[in-house]
């Protein structure tokens, strides 16, 4: 696995490092089942804080995507399976957007606008 981050890009270190893990599910990289690195490990190679990265873990959490145990390290949960289908239904709408002319970033604000 390759974490991505820009520490110039004004987004939080831990944001990135979450978005990365996301961006690898979403594209298939990582499945159910699959170990993250340990924490320690990420921090050092990315010459970052521990804590930095333990905060992007546990978002991870928070959304379902990874479970932590103690011992077990850091899995992603089945919630990568529908996190990967979800990323070709969202290539599919990026598609028809540019086929209907709409620019990204109007693409982006009617998906944040819509409500369930």
């Amino acid at each position: 696995m390759l974490f991505r981050i820009d520490p110039v890009n004004g987004v939080a270190l831990f944001d990135q490092v979450a978005a990365s893990v996301r961006t690898d599910i979403a594209a298939g990289r990582l499945s159910a089942g699959d170990r993250l690195p340990p924490a320690r490990d990420v921090a050092e190679s990315l010459g970052i804080n521990v804590h930095t990265v333990l905060r992007a873990y546990q978002m991870l959490r928070d959304e379902g995507l990874v479970d932590m145990r103690r011992g077990r390290g850091v899995v992603v949960t089945d919630a990568a399976t529908r996190l990967a289908a979800l990323a070709d239904e969202i290539h599919d709408l990026v598609v028809r957007g540019a086929t209907l002319g709409l620019s990204s970033a109007t693409l982006a604000a009617l998906v944040k606008e819509t409500t369930v």
